[in-house]
């Protein structure tokens, strides 16, 4: 039986690319029931803006750290992990500079995935089925090798364990504010005081908002903030002292602590294991 080619042309895999480096009007609609991608990030940190597509999306970083915000989380891609990101829901990238960062990109319908957002830890046996993906021409034929090699990964895919390395981001502009300024400055050292005081309310109607609209005190939602920012920084190679100095503790020890009681192990020895590809 001839075998059916599964899309027209690489028009769309074209569209695809533009659209994920920010042009606007792009989007891509697959022809194919799986997709990879392979994103380069040059020396400088990259922000893809707000956009959505159809297909369910898979974020991996092979090399560097990167980030997706979605309504209401910013979820981190930590080493040999990929965030999943379902059909329709609007998102943002970030990706550290110089990071390699692959896209994997499924039809609605083609696999049981989640239907919310996660983290999906990514075994090393998937990881280089989507590096192989991502280097072969976008369009393929039904049954063919590459249609066969898809329907592994996807299964392969669906059987990750899920992790939630994740930070409630909620949408009330006074809390944004505050989570815009600490990603941006992860030294900043106000205190809840300070920022209560700048918001013109008291500490504990402060608290309370947090609590009500994250699940968290606020301390406890702002220490997370800074665990998510030091693993997307040791992600992308900056040091266990770079990464405690920058978020403003006054030793690596205070800092080595505070991240072994968010992760279960020390810094350096958690990245270490998670870049580990032989276990």
């Amino acid at each position: 039986m001839h075998e059916q080619a599964r899309g027209g042309s690489n028009t769309h895999f074209l569209n695809m690319r533009s659209a994920e480096f920010g042009e606007p009007g792009l989007d891509y609609e697959p022809s194919v029931p799986v997709m990879a991608l392979r994103v380069d990030v040059a020396a400088r940190e990259r922000e893809i803006p707000v956009h959505e597509h159809r297909s369910g999306q898979l974020v991996i970083a092979l090399r560097g750290a990167v980030s997706c915000e979605v309504p209401g989380a910013l979820w981190m891609v930590p080493p040999q992990a990929g965030v999943w990101i379902p059909g329709g829901t609007p998102h943002s990238n970030r990706g550290t500079a110089n990071a390699q960062i692959f896209y994997l990109f499924v039809e609605p319908g083609a696999a049981p995935l989640p239907d919310r957002c996660c983290t999906l830890r990514i075994s090393p046996m998937l990881s280089e089925m989507i590096q192989y993906l991502a280097g072969l021409p976008p369009l393929y034929e039904a049954g063919g090798s590459t249609d066969r090699l898809a329907q592994v990964l996807l299964d392969q895919l669906c059987a990750m364990p899920t992790e939630e390395m994740f930070l409630p981001m909620p949408e009330d502009a006074r809390l944004r504010k505050i989570s815009t300024a600490m990603m941006r400055d992860p030294s900043d050292r106000r205190t809840q005081t300070n920022w209560a005081s700048e918001l013109g309310m008291s500490d504990r109607t402060l608290n309370r908002l947090c609590t009500s609209l994250t699940g968290l005190s606020f301390g406890r939602w702002r220490r997370q903030l800074q665990m998510i920012v030091a693993l997307r920084e040791l992600s992308g190679g900056a040091t266990v002292q770079q990464v405690a100095y920058n978020l403003g503790y006054e030793s690596p020890s205070a800092f080595n602590t505070m991240f072994k009681k968010a992760f279960g192990k020390p810094p350096a020895t958690y990245i270490n294991d998670r870049f580990r590809v032989d276990g």
